[in-house]
């Protein structure tokens, strides 16, 4: 559930642990109650805007601590409320120190004070219309950003540019849904309004405009979530020394006895700013090794749960290529990759996305196939020109998708059901809503912002 918004709140914003400054961020609901909180935590109320340099003492008189308040008026401050910072230095016991003061003042002068919930800052800059729930996830997700290119991904959703392109299609709709309900009075004059305004042309366009914003969601799912990429094939392929050569390092133990992998083997490393998780697996064969026969089947496992394989196979030694993979990776996208490419007496030219010629041992071709990895997956873009995204995110695309197509399918009906065209654009309209939280149930807002860490 969504947690009361009337009381005003504290943490500590800076992670756990030593640091040179941590902060407290308070909000509050009333200016009144920023104020003389200040005046009892502070003695003194800090221009809005403006660092100012404070001592903190106790009863006695006592320093607890010296640093810098900043103060900022309702409504231009992060949560839409009365918020005041205090910057001191970063030692637990000091931080903890400060608290318990600033909780002391407060009850001394009857304030309801209380400990922030997670994510409780960023839930109270959603209520406040500062910003919309995809922007808000993306706090959470810019914290949790694995590499450079999954933190440009959500510092673009926090500014907005998901946001946006989730209004300009919600917008389109809308002008769509009101030409449809202007004219559900005049029954007779249906067939003449689809044609003068061009209804079904006007849907195609939408529908046009949902695809491209539902690949590019896609791709910021990947941006956040990552790939999940499996290695398989047979037996001393050079999976293991793959895996290194892209990760840069010696993760797995690389044998010339056939079956050294028995485990399987996970790596988090990110390809051109793309977060991976690479696998690697024991090598698929006929074995009678009760060890290697637990191995292969977590290697099955493992492909149910891949995003997208890489079926090795030796370059120099074409007669073993082949291998029975299981049914459930009959769908899954894959890359046939030749390894010691280096040993050929001739390399074969890499033919881009469904196969490469590579060398763990040299490094020739791993960057193609790096290429070719976000390319098979369906990934066009740089992280400076995408946007961060969450599955239900694209769930509620796909929801709009469905009523989009049955609302193309009834302007195509000669009779024209115009009532239930316009419906479908209703529940399409409504799809999106879920998207910038518009139309979530407070039970799931709360789940969401549930999430965040604490201070945020």
């Amino acid at each position: 559930m969504l947690s009361s918004n009337s009381d005003p709140i504290v943490a500590i914003a800076t992670p756990p642990g030593k640091g040179g400054v941590g902060v407290l961020r308070f909000s509050f609901p009333l200016a009144a109650q920023c104020e003389s909180f200040c005046e009892a935590f502070l003695q003194k109320i800090p221009a809005v805007r403006m660092a100012t340099l404070v001592t903190l003492r106790d009863a006695s008189g006592h320093a607890i601590d010296e640093g810098i308040a900043l103060r900022f008026a309702a409504p231009a401050s992060f949560t839409g409320e009365h918020v005041l910072e205090f910057q001191g230095h970063g030692g637990p016991a000091v931080l903890q120190a400060v608290l318990s003061h600033a909780l002391a003042q407060a009850q001394r002068l009857s304030l309801p004070l209380r400990h922030a919930l997670p994510g409780e800052f960023t839930q109270r800059a959603f209520l406040n219309d500062k910003l919309d729930l995809a922007q808000a996830e993306a706090v959470a997700d810019l914290i949790d950003a694995q590499s450079v290119g999954a933190a440009k991904a959500a510092a673009a959703s926090l500014t907005g540019v998901f946001s946006h392109q989730v209004t300009a299609l919600a917008d389109r709709i809308t002008h769509l849904r009101l030409l449809l309900e202007a004219t559900l009075d005049f029954p007779e004059e249906e067939i003449e309004f689809l044609e003068k305004a061009d209804a079904k042309g006007q849907l195609q366009a939408i529908l046009n405009q949902h695809a491209e914003l539902t690949l590019l969601a896609q791709e910021g799912v990947k941006f956040r979530d990552g790939l999940r990429i499996v290695l398989v094939g047979p037996p001393n392929v050079g999976k293991s020394s793959l895996l290194n050569a892209l990760a840069g390092e010696e993760v797995a133990i690389v044998s010339p006895v056939a079956g050294t992998t028995r485990d399987r083997i996970v790596q988090e490393l990110n390809i051109r700013g793309v977060p991976v998780v690479l696998v690697d697996t024991a090598g698929l064969r006929d074995t009678d090794d009760v060890v290697e026969k637990i191995g292969i089947d977590r290697t099955l496992k493992s492909i149910q749960e891949a995003d997208l394989l890489m079926v090795l196979h030796d370059a120099t030694n074409a007669a073993l290529a082949a291998i029975d993979l299981p049914e459930s990776a009959s769908n899954l996208p894959r890359i046939m990759v030749w390894n010691k490419a280096d040993l050929l007496p001739q390399h074969p030219q890499n033919s881009g996305e469904d196969q490469c010629w590579v060398s763990a041992k040299t490094g020739e071709g791993l960057e193609l196939l790096k290429d070719a990895i976000l390319h098979k997956v369906g990934f066009n873009h740089a992280p400076e020109h995408g946007f961060m995204a969450r599955q239900r995110h694209v769930d509620a695309l796909k929801a709009c998708r469905a009523h989009l197509e049955l609302a193309h399918a009834y302007a195509l009906q000669d009779d024209r059901i115009l009532d239930l065209f316009a419906e479908e654009l209703r529940l399409a309209h409504d799809a999106l809503g879920e998207i910038t939280g518009r139309l979530l149930p407070d039970d799931l807002l709360g789940l969401i912002f549930s999430r965040f860490c604490i201070g945020k």
